[in-house]
């Protein structure tokens, strides 16, 4: 059941309240009607969302180009940031579990074996098909496993949550949905427990809600924001002012510094997209084996090949001139791609009419290519993840998406100022340090000793190679992600969950989603904080049994 209204809430008790309808927050609560509770979901926004509701994740950032703005990085909406997921879907890799030194003192209080169970519910729940996460290439084989060149990420068919599980979310009598209604506040009894939350509607008007199990799933920073301002009205709550909480803020360092070509047909076309006998489209990528990056002290990363720079008119191709062109309008460009991948690939100053003359000479092709594209891209039932074009060279810029280490300095803090409803706001200072940049750099160089070695390819510097670091560093930017700031670990002084993601400070509030993984891996951090999500209810259902 889904309202616009709180109205009935103080006549019945919902075994669990979950704070947020992202895809964390709604595999939580389906899950656990599915295991027979009641679930009460309170969501700060609406269907569709407003500059209002928008307005009040608005924040300070310490360095602007180091962070995307809040308005493209959170998603106060029904379905959350599944409004703005790309789809990617791949599962955390065994060493990410795993002390290492480069990680400083994260400690993962599970190992990659207690979640690996809830990745096939984590799949269903996401539309990306069967947990199957590898494809060897026919034909093509190396006994040099420095490299795995077989890995797979998946993608879902239907990223936006609140329409893929729409019908259980209207009908389902065990799952209260609550619209526009915003947490800003809890009261805790004499035992440190939430007693009630204080509900705000967006004129202001305030409810107490009481609660019996609170589990908190509104996106990293919202998450975060809110803990620290319960902390503040109590400071020694969730490991204390000088604690865990709000620190080791994460992302992942993306970018190309790099240029790849394959040396056969073969190896070409299997790193284009493609749909496997397991239920969706996936896409192969390059990956530094776990016994590499424990040997040589690297971080995790995933590579995979991309068209050229589209913005830089020199690569002729009508095709790759007229995406841009459309992704260059903003109102439509937005309908395209979520509004953070949109920005990395159009510059603010786009000189246009280069571009126009690639389409004009490109017409015949651009023509015949951007139709099938659109429709397999936006209307087929089988989702075309992104856009990608195979060339006769078989050259194509070398993506990566790199592990980005903690630091303590990198951190959310509170402001002074509120925001309309009275929270206050965060500062987010969001780092990347030349070490980090210094180990992504390294992890190309052993990727193209690789290539060279098996002779699947080689690699190409786009800049003088003692030029890499800087190169990276200035590539360094994120915010969607929001990695770290309440993660999970074994004692109040390192971490502001448990292994059952249980605050450590208040016996019934759990968080749930990327900003309790006490590490950032190579993936995309949504389908393991759905397997997270799984877990929880598992246990919150036994306890309540």
């Amino acid at each position: 059941m889904i309202s616009d209204h709180l109205e009935g809430l103080d006549a019945v008790r919902h075994d669990v309240c979950v704070i947020g309808s992202g895809p964390v927050g709604l595999s939580l609560a389906l899950e656990l009607a599915r295991a027979g509770k009641t679930v009460l979901v309170l969501e700060s926004g609406g269907v569709a969302p407003t500059a209002e509701t928008t307005l009040l994740s608005a924040a300070e950032i310490v360095e602007p180009d180091r962070h995307d703005d809040m308005s493209i990085a959170v998603a106060r909406r029904l379905g959350g940031t599944s409004n703005l997921w790309a789809g990617r879907c791949q599962p955390f890799d065994p060493i990410d579990f795993a002390p290492r030194p480069l990680a400083g003192d994260a400690r993962w209080p599970i190992g990659h074996a207690e979640l690996l169970p809830y990745y096939d519910r984590a799949c269903a729940y996401a539309h990306c098909g069967e947990p199957v996460f590898r494809d060897p290439i026919a034909g093509v084989e190396t006994a040099d496993q420095a490299f795995d060149f077989t890995r797979l990420e998946r993608f879902s068919n239907k990223p936006k949550f609140q329409i893929a599980h729409g019908a259980a979310l209207k009908t389902d009598p065990r799952i209260d949905l609550r619209l526009n209604a915003t947490v800003v506040d809890a009261t805790f009894d004499a035992g440190g427990r939430i007693r009630a939350l204080v509900v705000s509607r967006p004129d202001g008007r305030r409810f107490d809600v009481a609660v019996a199990t609170v589990v908190l799933a509104a996106g990293g920073l919202e998450s975060t924001r809110l803990l620290l301002a319960l902390q503040r009205r109590q400071p020694d709550r969730f490991g204390g002012a000088e604690g865990p909480l709000g620190r080791t803020y994460m992302g992942h360092l993306i970018g190309e510094i790099a240029d790849i070509t394959f040396a056969s047909d073969a190896i070409d076309a299997a790193y284009d997209f493609y749909v496997d006998g397991h239920g969706s489209y996936v896409r192969r990528r390059l990956i530094p084996s776990d016994a590499l990056q424990a040997a040589e002290g690297l971080p995790n990363v995933s590579f995979w090949p991309v068209v050229p720079p589209s913005a830089d008119p020199r690569h002729g191709s009508g095709i790759l001139s007229m995406v841009l062109l459309a992704l260059s309008v903003g109102p439509f460009g937005r309908l395209l791609v979520a509004e953070a991948i949109r920005k990395r690939h159009v510059p603010e100053e786009l000189e246009r009419w280069p571009h126009v003359m690639n389409v004009l000479r490109g017409l015949p092709a651009a023509c015949l290519y951007v139709p099938s594209f659109f429709y397999r891209r936006y209307v087929a039932a089988m989702r075309l993840p992104g856009f990608f074009l195979r060339n006769p060279a078989r050259t194509y810029g070398l993506s990566y998406h790199g592990e980005h280490l903690p630091d303590p300095a990198s951190r959310v803090r509170l402001t002074a100022e509120t925001d309309a409803l009275g929270l206050p706001r965060l500062s987010i200072d969001l780092r990347f340090g030349r070490a980090n940049a210094e180990a992504l750099l390294r992890t190309h160089d052993h990727l193209a000793s690789w290539l060279n070695t098996t002779g699947f390819g080689k690699l190409s510097y786009r800049q003088p190679r003692e030029a890499g670091v800087d190169a990276v560093l200035g590539l360094a930017a994120h915010g969607t992600h929001q990695i770290g700031t309440i993660r999970m670990g074994g004692n109040r002084n390192r971490a502001v969950v448990d292994a059952d993601l249980k605050c450590f400070d208040c016996d019934n509030l759990h968080a749930v989603g990327a900003a309790v993984l006490p590490t950032s891996g190579q993936a995309n951090p949504t389908l393991t904080a759905i397997a997270l999500a799984l877990r929880l209810a598992d246990h919150l259902a036994k306890r309540a049994a």
